[in-house]
């Protein structure tokens, strides 16, 4: 399927399918940057550790990544699927998983969504040839509501709970990976799971209170930098900047103020999304990242919140700078690195297709023959009597 968003995805091996369903998700949330990025105003300006925190606007940020966001996401997946009716009953599902668990239910959103359209797709294929004239309107407006009620109570009961264990074993993987020493390797489950917007699962549900008890012992923590890194994700939007397809550069300059120094990392999530491989760049990024941390003994004193490059200042203890700021600088460097390379450095979109122009026609200066005559005539092979090879016919053998 192609959007706005998402290039045509040609063949059907196992790249393209995962492409399809990247180009899915980003055709669910790249509608809705805008909601996203008033919420990350908000969350970066009102919050207690925000720039002028007030505790009366800093209530609009829960119910909006609780509620608003995912339904939006619901929305946009349904009408993606069935139009109108599919974005209506798409809505009413998604408030079923927000119920039905509590974490933020951006990928329950992305499955019930269009689950729930492409139900009601089907229920409206069985109906059209059943449906006495004059009833179209009461039999569309029932089944609507029974498969949105329906959908809604499944996502009590089931799906959201389910996206909710999924989020709690990838918080294990990563207690795991922290408890064997193997931080570096933490990130290929953070960062491919941020993608996935489970990163404050991550982040505040294992990681936050693992850091808490590190620093109370030793006064700084490393768990604070694992999922907070704004490094990774400002290389891939340099990358997309210099090297990704022209349509989406000049989203690009904002998206990286919005994720380095607002600290909103979900901003960066769809250009990863709309092009899967690239989750090879951040985890990259966040391993090379990890590994500096370690090797200069960096680490805060708390969790940087929101995680921008102004709140890790502020959280660094007296003489960490070089440790935090060289691990930053590293991420970034080997994620643009990596990144560009997969981008192909601008030729894999075609950027340089229109440096040269299409219908232009190589001359003959040397008078070969392919190209025309200052006269404009054609030159032709012809023969001595001045006929074109295509004119020139042997005489038929008399009898």
């Amino acid at each position: 399927m192609a959007t706005p968003y998402t290039p045509t995805v040609h063949g059907t091996g196992v790249r393209a399918t995962i492409q399809r369903f990247g180009g899915h998700l980003a055709g669910m949330i790249m509608p809705n940057i805008g909601a996203f990025i008033a919420w990350g105003l908000i969350t970066a300006l009102f919050i207690p550790t925000g720039w002028i925190p007030n505790k009366t606007l800093a209530e609009l940020v829960g119910p909006i990544i609780g509620t608003l966001l995912p339904v939006l996401i619901g929305y946009t997946g349904g009408r993606m699927v069935h139009a109108q009716r599919g974005a209506v009953v798409g809505a009413v599902a998604t408030m079923g998983v927000v119920v039905g668990a509590d974490v933020p239910m951006f990928l329950g959103a992305m499955v019930i969504g269009p689950l729930a359209a492409l139900v009601l797709k089907y229920v409206d294929r069985f109906t059209a040839e059943r449906t006495r004239a004059g009833f179209e309107m009461l039999v569309d407006n029932f089944t609507a509501g029974i498969v949105g009620a329906v959908m809604a109570i499944a996502g009590v009961l089931a799906i959201g709970p389910i996206v909710e264990k999924v989020t709690e074993v990838a918080g294990d993987g990563v207690s795991w990976l922290v408890s064997h020493s193997l931080l570096p390797i933490a990130s290929v489950i953070i960062e491919p799971a941020k993608v996935l917007f489970l990163n404050n699962a991550i982040n505040h549900g294992v990681l936050g209170p693992l850091g808490v008890a590190e620093s109370v012992k030793h006064g700084r923590s490393i768990l604070f930098m694992l999922e907070s890194n704004p490094g990774p994700g400002l290389g891939l939007l340099i990358a997309y900047l210099l090297f990704g397809p022209r349509s989406l550069r000049p989203s690009t300059p904002a998206a990286m103020i919005i994720h380095f120094f607002g600290g909103i990392h979900e901003i960066y999530f769809p250009y990863v999304l709309m092009k899967p491989r690239l989750i090879l760049s951040v985890i990259a990024g966040g391993a090379s990242g990890v590994l500096t941390f370690l090797v200069t003994g960096a680490g805060l004193v708390a969790t940087p919140s929101p995680g921008s490059i102004f709140a890790y200042m502020a959280v660094t203890p007296k003489g960490g700078w070089f440790g935090v700021i060289a691990g930053i600088v590293v991420a970034t460097a080997v994620s643009f690195a990596v990144a560009a390379a997969l981008l192909g450095f601008g030729r894999a979109n075609g950027d340089q297709a229109d440096e040269q122009a299409p219908d232009a026609i190589p001359t003959d200066a040397g008078g070969t023959g392919h190209a025309n005559d200052t006269d404009g005539t054609s030159t032709e092979k012809r023969d001595p009597t001045g006929e074109t090879a295509a004119e020139s016919v042997p005489a038929t053998k008399e009898a």
